[in-house]
């Protein structure tokens, strides 16, 4: 057995490496594009008004899905389409999650401290 063909790297075709490029080039922009328009709000004084933290918070998810798409390469097409459907799988226990644990601290708050700004009465349970 020759040992020359595992000493060989293995060459990617110029179509592959073209499409990468671009990918990796578009995802730069974007994330940047995508963090200046935050840092530029808030360096440049914004108030916190609801119109803000919206832009800020819709920045950040849609960065988010820049960097899974462009620099993670999660698509439909990508591995036969798991690599997408774990994706989405891990976003909704996320999502899952973090309005379980909302939901039970806003009630915890609610239902602890009785008498606490209702008029004095307990919330209803």
């Amino acid at each position: 057995m020759s040992s020359h063909h595992h000493d060989e790297a293995p060459r990617l075709a110029p179509e592959y490496i073209a499409e990468a490029r671009k990918d990796y080039t578009i995802g730069l922009i974007a994330s940047v594009v995508l963090t200046a328009i935050p840092f530029g709000l808030v360096m440049g004084g914004a108030s916190g008004s609801l119109g803000v933290v919206l832009t800020i918070v819709f920045a950040a998810l849609v960065q988010i899905v820049v960097h899974i798409r462009f620099f993670l390469h999660v698509t439909a097409r990508a591995q036969g389409g798991w690599s997408l459907i774990t994706t989405v799988f891990t976003i909704v226990i996320l999502a899952i999650m973090i309005a379980g644990s909302v939901w039970i601290m806003y009630h915890l708050n609610a239902n602890m401290m009785p008498g606490m700004g209702t008029g004095g009465e307990a919330p209803p349970l």
